[in-house]
């Protein structure tokens, strides 16, 4: 059906390209940076016809994003 938004968003290639660019484009070395850069890849996925994802995953991962930056950040690690 024209217009349903499943089918919009299911296997649209350019748009899954047009999102990862400008999230390397926005990718510095600020965090508010990655963190856009995370978030605009991570929506990019649900344009991505090789991605199994759902809006619902996608809006739990973008909270999570938020959180972890409102936190301060993730802790490090040691390697």
């Amino acid at each position: 059906m024209p217009g349903d938004a499943d089918s919009e968003r299911e296997g649209n290639t350019d748009r899954v390209a047009q999102l990862r660019d400008i999230a390397e484009d926005v990718r510095g070395d600020s965090s508010e940076s990655e963190q856009l850069a995370a978030i605009l890849y991570r929506v990019s996925d649900l344009y991505d016809p090789d991605e199994e994802t759902t809006v619902p995953e996608i809006h739990r991962n973008v909270q999570n994003i938020l959180e972890i930056k409102a936190r301060g950040g993730l802790p490090e690690r040691d390697d």
